[in-house]
């Protein structure tokens, strides 16, 4: 592993350290690696050392390249200064990818109190989005933002379709950061059917960081599994950036959206209410909804198959036939039938 330490902008004290992990030889099976683009909490006023390398090693032990950003804090943190130290900083990160031997399109941030604020706005209004955001206990409401950073927007209102896949993790009695940021954050990705995950911890204080008892006092009082977030987030980020594999990173098993119904094409994972509106689907589904229509039985008398399917629209045909093992084989071909067919 090598380490580098880069300075961007010496007045305002911001820098990116790098922690670079080998590739090749002995790791025979990974030529490049993804990433994880750590941001510490501290209130806009300073950046947490707790929330800084100890995270950045975690996930180094996971296969991880990890990057800690000490961004503009106290009298320089008007926004949108510490947004735009997160752009130099990743378009840095960009431009040595190939150097550094990391995949451009698999690096993900994760932000704690205040730099959990930074990293949502980093998913939801940045140029340079991330894959993915981890974001604990984070400052999401506007009037819980204006007590760090006055000048700082709240970030429920930038949520959109374009917000990357999200993993949230808070103390419920966190004392600090109000919970109810976690709960508008999840409310508002929930409403663009944006995939995340999040656990919610019944008590601890605000900053646990790793919950490692090398970052908190042994006396503090909070459940021994609220460390879990730590392994929970890592195998949640292989399920949405995909994990290594003997040719080098897999596909996601995890998708962005609950649904494909925004994609540009269609797919088994469109909704069925969607697909069964296409007349080009309808087509294409002809032989496997024959087949519907014979195992699926009416959920109460005088329902019909049409009726069905509308109570289900919500549902990914994906799913259904899954749950009622129709057509399963036809999958593949399915599929690249469907995607030839625009989403509209």
């Amino acid at each position: 592993m090598k380490t580098e330490c880069i300075v961007l902008n010496r007045e305002r004290n911001v820098s990116l350290t790098a922690y670079l992990l080998d590739v090749g030889g002995e790791f025979r099976y990974v030529n490049k690696r993804p990433a994880v683009f750590v941001i510490p909490g501290g209130g806009y006023q300073f950046c947490s050392d707790r929330e800084a390398d100890p995270v950045a090693m975690a996930f180094l032990q996971a296969g991880y390249d990890a990057f800690v950003l000490r961004y503009s804090v106290g009298q320089n943190a008007k926004w949108p200064t510490p947004l735009a130290d997160y752009e130099e900083a990743m378009q840095y990160i960009l431009d040595r990818a190939d150097e550094w031997h990391i995949y451009r399109d698999k690096i993900a941030v994760i932000g704690f109190s205040a730099g959990g604020h930074l990293a949502a706005a980093c998913a939801t209004m940045a140029e340079h989005r991330p894959a993915a955001a981890i974001l604990g206990y984070p400052v999401i409401r506007e009037d819980t933002t204006h007590e760090c950073e006055k000048t700082a927007p709240g970030i429920v209102s930038h949520v959109n379709e374009k917000t990357c896949p999200c993993f949230l993790f808070a103390s419920r009695t966190d004392d600090v950061v109000p919970i109810q940021n976690t709960i508008d954050m999840i409310n508002a990705l929930n409403a663009y059917q944006i995939s995340f995950e999040c656990h919610i911890y019944a008590y601890g204080p605000h900053g646990f960081s790793t919950a490692d008892s090398s970052v908190q006092p042994a006396h503090t009082k909070m459940p021994a599994r609220i460390s879990d977030w730590v392994k929970d987030s890592i195998c949640w980020l292989k399920d949405v950036m995909g994990d290594y594999s003997q040719d080098g990173l897999g596909d996601p098993v995890c998708k962005a959206k609950v649904t494909a119904d925004s994609d540009a094409w269609l797919s088994l994972d469109c909704s069925i209410g969607r697909l069964f509106g296409n007349p080009e689907a309808l087509r294409i589904l002809a032989p496997v909804i024959l087949e519907m229509r014979r195992k699926i039985k009416p959920f109460a008398p005088g329902m019909t198959f049409e009726d069905m399917m509308q109570t289900l629209g919500k549902m990914t045909l994906r799913n259904l036939l899954i749950e009622r093992q129709i057509g399963v084989e036809l999958f593949d071909e399915l599929e690249k039938k469907l995607q030839a067919v625009p989403n509209i």
